[in-house]
């Protein structure tokens, strides 16, 4: 009887920490993108058709977090 007192706290504390990891995954997008990964593996890393994708990809999402190519162009130019 006297192990209920330490199996039920135990037990308490494993739910909190399983509600604290899923709350974690959720808020940092570990479950938004659920079926690229899955078809990811249907693809050959070589085939130029993917490769481009990917790289389409990448430049859509990158430009969301760059600032404009020609910003840079406003900023004197250091060198000598």
């Amino acid at each position: 009887m006297t192990f209920l007192y330490v199996l039920v706290p135990v037990a308490v504390v494993l739910v909190i920490i399983a509600i604290w990891v899923f709350n974690w995954a959720v808020n940092s997008g570990q479950y938004d993108d659920l079926d690229s990964p899955a078809h990811s593996i249907l693809f050959d890393d070589e085939d130029p058709a993917h490769l481009a994708a990917q790289k389409r990809e990448d430049d859509v999402a990158g430009s969301v977090d760059k600032p404009p190519a020609d910003a840079s162009a406003d900023k004197p130019d250091d060198r000598p």
